[in-house]
């Protein structure tokens, strides 16, 4: 990939030197970075209202992430597993915690108040 990356760029510089991009459409006018032209028609109106909502793709990959090491972690048999998915589990509840933070809002959801439960206890001993 590296090598393609190296010939687009190249090919770029060359027609930016050429001025094959002066006169576009829109020129020195900011870029529209809510276009939703990728997004198919019929889910279109879905996803604006979970934007609206302040829901965001990274928060539903997390979720998605941390509910699959909480069933791994339910179902390992050992105990270096379970050390392990202990641990990816921490780490995607501080991710999404974060995630929470940036945007300001507060959970009341289960799988932060065991995490908290968790941490308060580990730093009391």
């Amino acid at each position: 990939m590296d090598l393609f990356w190296r010939i687009a760029e190249e090919k770029i510089q060359k027609a930016y030197q050429d001025g094959e991009f002066r006169n576009l459409k829109g020129m020195g006018k900011p870029l529209n970075l809510k276009d939703d032209s990728g997004i198919p028609k019929d889910l279109r109106m879905a996803y604006h209202i979970l934007e609206n909502a302040g829901f965001s793709p990274e928060e539903a990959e997390l979720k998605k992430e941390i509910m699959t090491t909480q069933d791994l972690l339910k179902n390992c048999l050992n105990d270096e597993e379970r050390k392990q998915f202990e641990q990816a589990l921490s780490k995607k509840l501080l991710q999404y915690n974060s995630l929470l933070a940036k945007k300001r809002i507060r959970t009341n959801s289960s799988v932060f108040k065991n995490y908290q439960r968790k941490l308060e206890d580990r730093l009391l001993k």
